[in-house]
């Protein structure tokens, strides 16, 4: 599904701008990370995860972003995996983990090109036919819809009480792309969002608070990922707190 966004927003953000950063991405996630696994593992295995890390790294940043920024990103990204875990899964989404990071390191922009938003409005229908695809495939459509309920619902509420022209933006592409594919397939990652509908519904409105503080109190472009990484940490302490339960038993 990502494979299929790629290739439609490259033709209209343009293949021969994009082609570099995808590649460095991609290629320097899955480098990293079959090594770590053939160390670990003691055989050659197929780094599924960090093609996927790699991808998500390409498609959020900017794509005028230089290539070696993508390909730090992305194994900064892989890397982080493997030192902050909790149980048998990694704590954060790495790609998030990732951008949030660098942004500090090299002042990047992320544009979420891979959503979409330079194609007309009619390719929203791709966005929601690969998004709602996977989302019923990993069975999270109760963390996406409560994503989308409070966050469209708190920036609706500052609309109606504060300055309109604020947050008129995040019903724009963009930013209103970005939301769609963050909700589709970063809220919805397996190894860092919890199984059951009843925690998915409480792990996507964790996420829309914390965006949605995040970007009142300072605006950064990460807005969505740190919401992401707040929802992350609440849920390695769920995880936590049933193994320590499960133990005493």
């Amino acid at each position: 599904m990502l494979a299929v966004l790629v290739a439609a927003a490259a033709a209209g953000a343009g293949v021969a701008l994009v082609a570099p950063l995808v590649a460095a991405s991609v290629l320097a996630a899955m480098a990293v990370d079959v090594l770590i696994l053939r160390v670990r593992d003691a055989s050659w295995t197929f780094p599924d995860g960090a093609l996927l890390t790699g991808l998500f790294v390409a498609m959020i940043l900017s794509p005028h972003e230089r290539w070696y920024v993508g390909a730090v990103t992305a194994v900064v990204g892989v890397c982080s995996k493997y030192v902050v875990r909790v149980r048998n899964a990694n704590v954060f989404n790495p790609a998030a983990l990732a951008l949030v990071a660098t942004f500090y390191v090299f002042d990047t922009g992320q544009s979420w090109w891979g959503a979409l938003p330079e194609l007309p409005a009619a390719a929203l229908v791709v966005l929601f036919a690969t998004g709602i695809f996977i989302t019923r495939r990993v069975n999270k459509m109760a963390g996406v819809l409560a994503f989308l309920g409070c966050y469209y619902l708190l920036f609706t509420i500052t609309a109606f009480v504060g300055e309109p022209g604020r947050v008129a933006e995040l019903y724009r592409a963009p930013d209103l792309h970005a939301a769609l594919f963050f909700a589709f397939f970063m809220v919805t990652d397996p190894p860092t969002s919890p199984p059951k509908p009843r925690d998915q519904i409480t792990y996507g409105a964790i996420t829309a608070v914390a965006s949605y503080a995040a970007f009142e109190l300072l605006g950064a472009a990460y807005f969505l990922l740190a919401g992401l990484l707040v929802a992350n940490v609440w849920e390695a302490w769920r995880k936590s707190r049933r193994g320590r339960a499960r133990r005493a038993e």
